[in-house]
């Protein structure tokens, strides 16, 4: 909520803010006038001008530019004197994707996490769920040789997830599962058996783990969602396929988690008809 001060005020916490500003920056008056363009007695003036009058926007601007500072902040706006920019920076990372099951950095996210309940979109079967022969299937061509080295530890990782006191709630488009078990798509290839076996296994595994692990699916053709993750309160991350997108400040973890929740409240297959409706989709598995 914004709070309201007076032009007499505002007027006073500039002067104010603009000093300490210069201070920090070791800016002269002479120096502060030449960058900005104005007279030396301009910048004088807004020093000790005792009057209401703000300068202008181009002044408080510029002001602002020279000495690193938000023109918000000289205008008590905020009480973050950093540049937009400087903040976004400061709350937002970008890291490598690799081709992995569970990769470091999102292990050490998760770590992080421990107790919190974890949001998740995934890019298509949630690997957790996922059988080692379906990973097999899906990694192989991309890890080779070292795949089955790769599963193992992913297991052990995975393990440690389930064990780590955190509740996951998984929200994934109803036509991923659909289309895994017609073996369409991206899952052209996967032999009947092995989707019927990891459909089961999905039921299963949800109904073992259930509430602590709970899966909505959603309709895609009225929601869509790139894949996120919302580990808690301390960060939100979306997969962008080589990166990812890591955002710590509060007002992107929170809408983030607004847009993950709305998937949820939305859902057309609730976890509590999951079974039901993966026992529909068996028939589909040619």
């Amino acid at each position: 909520m914004s709070i309201i001060i007076d032009k007499r005020t505002r007027a006073t916490l500039f002067r104010t803010r603009l000093r300490d500003a210069m201070t920090v920056k070791q800016a002269t008056q002479s120096g502060l006038a030449r960058a900005i363009g104005v007279d030396r007695s301009t910048v004088s003036q807004l020093l000790t001008d005792e009057g209401a009058r703000l300068p202008n926007a181009q002044v408080v601007a510029q002001c602002a530019a020279q000495l690193g500072v938000s023109a918000d902040w000289l205008l008590g706006l905020t009480d973050k004197p950093e540049l937009a920019a400087d903040l976004v920076a400061a709350a937002m990372e970008v890291t490598k994707a690799p081709r992995a099951l569970v990769d470091e950095q999102i292990f050490t996210w998760h770590q992080e996490a421990a107790g919190y309940k974890i949001r998740h979109v995934p890019a298509g079967l949630p690997d957790m769920f996922k059988l080692p022969e379906v990973l097999q299937w899906e990694y192989g061509p991309s890890l080779g040789r070292s795949t089955d080295q790769a599963i193992g530890a992913s297991e052990d990782r995975l393990r440690w997830m389930r064990e780590a006191r955190s509740d996951y709630e998984i929200a994934l488009p109803m036509d991923e599962l659909a289309s895994f078990a017609a073996g369409s798509g991206y899952y052209t290839g996967v032999p009947a058996d092995l989707r019927a076996a990891q459909l089961d296994h999905i039921a299963t595994l949800h109904d073992d783990l259930y509430p602590t692990l709970r899966l909505h699916l959603f309709d895609a053709r009225k929601l869509y969602s790139a894949p996120v993750t919302v580990f808690g309160p301390l960060l939100a991350v979306i997969y962008l396929g080589q990166n990812y997108l890591a955002f710590r400040d509060t007002e992107r973890v929170q809408m983030i988690t607004k847009h993950f929740d709305r998937l949820v409240r939305e859902a057309r297959i609730t976890p509590r008809d999951l079974a039901n409706y993966i026992q529909t989709l068996q028939t589909d598995v040619l």
